[in-house]
């Protein structure tokens, strides 16, 4: 697993809503059994939305946004198949972390 990488929402309860999980753990502490992910919501869910915080993107066809500040810490084990890579989108998504811890 690697920072930036994209995963299947394994949870059938969520997957529709939130299809996508975003892995932005340092790669540094993967010796970790839990990663801190980011839900990306279906844009077809989401109401309105904060630029700065809520970054949109496209995985697999599917228009999705961040939902930052629902990040959470998850058991490895728990995520699913990874799908795609962030990394080059790293910029956005790092301020959107930042926005939601400084506020700047």
């Amino acid at each position: 697993m690697a920072q930036f990488d994209v995963f299947e929402n394994p949870c059938e309860e969520t997957n529709q809503a939130v299809p996508y999980l975003l892995d932005v753990q340092a790669d540094l502490l993967d010796t970790l059994s839990t990663r801190v992910v980011v839900p990306l919501v279906a844009a077809s869910t989401v109401g309105k939305t904060i630029r700065h915080l809520n970054p949109a993107f496209v995985i697999k066809g599917t228009a999705v946004f961040m939902s930052t500040a629902e990040l959470a810490g998850i058991p490895v084990r728990s995520m699913g198949k990874k799908v795609s890579s962030l990394k080059a989108q790293r910029h956005e998504i790092i301020a959107a972390l930042d926005f939601l811890f400084t506020g700047f």
